[in-house]
C-alpha cells in the first residue's frame, strides 16, 4: 500500500516537473529577448554612468560623481520642470477629449461611428516626423495656415514664439494620441453589460445619470492605464522639439529643452556618454516613481469603489 502511494506521489511530481519544464520552454524566447533588449542595456547604462570621458586620461572611473554633478545641473532640472508642466497640462486635456469622444460614440447618437473611430485613430498611425513637419508647416507664420490667418485678421500671432512653443507641441501630441486613448475608453464602455443600462432606464435614470453612475466607473481601470502610458510618453518628449529646433527659428528650443534632448546631445554631440547615462537613469527613476504613485492611487480608488 505504501509503495503504491509513493509511486503515485512520484508520478505526480514527475508530471509537475514536466509542466514546469514546458512552461519554462514557452517563456524562454521572451525571457531571452527581454534580457538582451531591456535588462542588459540597463545594466550597461548603470555601468557607463560611473565613468567619465576626459581629455587627458580618456575614460576614467568617477563613481557617483556624475550623479552628484547632475543634482546641481540647472539645464537638466530646467528640462524636467518643462516636461512636468507639459504633462500636467497636456495629459488631462487629451484624456478628457478622448473620454468625451468615447462617450459620444458609445451613446449611439452619432452617425458614422465607424468612420469617426477610424478617422480619430489615423493620426496615431502617422510617423512622428511626418506629423511634426505637417504641423510645423501649418502653424508656421512664414507659410501655411497661420500665415493666411494672420494676413486675413491683421494679426501677428506666432504659435512658435518661445512662450507658445510648448503649447503648440501639446496640440500636436493631443492630435496624435487622443484617438488612441479614445479606443481604449471605448473598449471599456463596450464591455459594460446591457442589463445595467436596461435596469437604469427602468429605474428612471436619464442619460447623464447613466453616464455618471455606470459609464464613468467602468472607465476607472482604463483611465489609470492611459494616465500611466501618457505620463511615460510625456516624459520621453523628444521628436517634436528636436525636429522643430531645426525647422523653426526663434522658437526657444534649446539643446536641453527636454531631458531626452539633453541626454541625446550630451551623448552624441558632446561625447559625454557617462554623464548622459546618469541623466537617463535619474529621469527613468523619476518617471517610474510618478507612474507607480498614479498606479497605486488608481488601484486604491478602484478597490474603494468596489
Amino acid at each position: 500500500m505504501d509503495s503504491k502511494v509513493l509511486l503515485r506521489k512520484k508520478q505526480t511530481n514527475n508530471v509537475k516537473n514536466r509542466r514546469k519544464q514546458i512552461g519554462w520552454l514557452f517563456i524562454a524566447p521572451f525571457a531571452i529577448f527581454f534580457t538582451f533588449v531591456y535588462i542588459l542595456p540597463i545594466i550597461y547604462s548603470i555601468y557607463i554612468s560611473l565613468f567619465q570621458n576626459k581629455l587627458i586620461g580618456g575614460e576614467v572611473f568617477v563613481g557617483l560623481n556624475n550623479y552628484k554633478e547632475l543634482m546641481a545641473d540647472e539645464k537638466f532640472w530646467d528640462g524636467v520642470k518643462r516636461v512636468f508642466t507639459y504633462t500636467v497640462i497636456q495629459v488631462p486635456v487629451m484624456l478628457i477629449l478622448s473620454m468625451i469622444l468615447a462617450l459620444a460614440l458609445d451613446s449611439l447618437r452619432l452617425y458614422g461611428t465607424k468612420f469617426v473611430r477610424i478617422v480619430s485613430f489615423l493620426p496615431y498611425g502617422v510617423p512622428a516626423i511626418v506629423s511634426t513637419l505637417m504641423w510645423g508647416f501649418m502653424l508656421g507664420t512664414k507659410y501655411g495656415l497661420f500665415k493666411s490667418i494672420n494676413k486675413a485678421l491683421g494679426t501677428n500671432f506666432n504659435p512658435f514664439a518661445p512662450q507658445w512653443t510648448l503649447v503648440s507641441i501639446a496640440v500636436m501630441a493631443t492630435w496624435i494620441y487622443a484617438g488612441y486613448n479614445m479606443l481604449i475608453f471605448y473598449s471599456s464602455l463596450k464591455s459594460v453589460s446591457s442589463d445595467l443600462y436596461e435596469a437604469a432606464q427602468i429605474d428612471g435614470a436619464n442619460g447623464m445619470k447613466i453616464v455618471w453612475y455606470i459609464k464613468m466607473p467602468a472607465l476607472r481601470g482604463s483611465l489609470v492605464v492611459t494616465i500611466i502610458f501618457s505620463i511615460i510618453g510625456s516624459f520621453q518628449l523628444f521628436n517634436e522639439p528636436q525636429i522643430l529646433s531645426k525647422m523653426v527659428s526663434n522658437s526657444g528650443i534649446t539643446n536641453y529643452y527636454t531631458p531626452n534632448m539633453y541626454v541625446y546631445n550630451l551623448a552624441f554631440t558632446g561625447s559625454q556618454q557617462g554623464y548622459a547615462a546618469a541623466l537617463a537613469i535619474v529621469m527613468a527613476v523619476i518617471t517610474i516613481v510618478i507612474a507607480y504613485i498614479v498606479q497605486i492611487r488608481g488601484l486604491r480608488d478602484t478597490m474603494n469603489e468596489r
